[in-house]
């Protein structure tokens, strides 16, 4: 809950990417603390880092990419939700290509290979973003804000003219054990007509009924249908949850969003960022954080001595 966390040993992954259809090489290794997340680009000459912070954000145009000076890393949102969503905060992710596998289209993989590994506890105690005030944006589609909060929570609403999405609604306290169990399995999803178009200008040439939700205009076109009744907003919760990890610490506020998306998300930080007197940033050793905060994250005074013997 305090300490930054890493993964015990290497991960090495193979999969299709979502847009070039390319069998993508990946592998992950542990980080030391204050790291962050940081991608390689094996395949460029000199090897650039890319590291996974909302200043690197170059493109959230049917899902977030991060680059500096000219390389990327396109859909990175389900792997850095994953980390967010298993608490790990330091790892580094070498790739052969420009884009993140797309596995199933959901976090779940991912998930199953860092409980594999395992995480560890690294020495020294993550820092917390508090929201203090609201923070909103809005465009002519859909909204974002942060609220005050004992804790990070979402409430996450998409509405969508299809007789089998329609308007839906996810409420989500954030846990490890919660994001396991409740969102990381929630697949991306898309409809028939538009990946057809996609494709036929050369993009989603990975996409099929292996790594997404498809729906016609009427019904889901997968045998197997959803994962869940909502699993089309549990999506959005996913992506959410990797795109806040941009800011590159975890947050305390409620995180309240209509029909928003990489890019709204990622607007949001922005201007969280530009509203300082809206938030301050504790150290998640409880002895320093402020009082308020205690009631606020329920940790009494001395869950400080299971954070020192962690």
């Amino acid at each position: 809950m305090y300490l930054q966390r890493t993964i015990k040993s290497e991960i090495i992954c193979r999969s299709i990417g979502l847009h070039t259809g390319r069998k993508v090489n990946m592998t992950i290794h542990p980080a030391d603390v204050d790291k962050g997340i940081t991608f390689i680009r094996n395949d460029l000459a000199g090897k650039p880092r890319i590291k996974a912070e909302l200043g690197n954000v170059c493109d959230t145009t049917l899902a977030t990419t991060i680059g500096v000076n000219g390389a990327s890393v396109s859909t990175v949102e389900h792997l850095l939700s994953a980390f967010s969503g298993m608490g790990i905060d330091n790892a580094t992710v070498e790739l052969d290509a420009h884009e993140v596998p797309i596995m199933d289209g959901s976090a779940q993989p991912f998930v199953n290979m860092l409980k594999e590994v395992g995480t560890r506890a690294q020495g020294k105690y993550k820092k917390l973003l508090v929201i203090n005030s609201p923070v909103s944006v809005a465009d002519e589609n859909g909204s974002a804000a942060f609220l005050p909060a004992r804790e990070f929570k979402m409430t996450y609403t998409i509405d969508f003219k299809h007789p089998i999405i329609g308007r839906q609604t996810c409420h989500f306290h954030f846990s490890d054990a919660a994001y396991e169990q409740e969102i990381c399995a929630a697949r991306t999803f898309g409809f028939l007509k538009d990946v057809e178009y996609l494709q036929a200008i050369g993009l989603a040439l990975g996409g099929s009924l292996n790594n997404a939700v498809v729906l016609d205009d009427q019904r889901i076109i997968n045998k197997g249908g959803v994962r869940c009744p909502d699993e089309f907003v549990k999506h959005k919760v996913l992506d959410a949850i990797g795109d806040l990890s941009l800011l590159g610490m975890p947050i305390i506020g409620h995180f309240v969003a209509f029909k928003s998306g990489h890019r709204l998300n990622n607007n949001l930080l922005k201007e969280l960022l530009m509203r300082q007197d809206c938030w301050e940033i504790v150290n998640s050793y409880p002895m320093e954080l402020p009082a308020k905060m205690f009631k606020s994250l329920n940790i009494p005074s001395f869950a400080v001595l299971d954070a020192v013997s962690a």
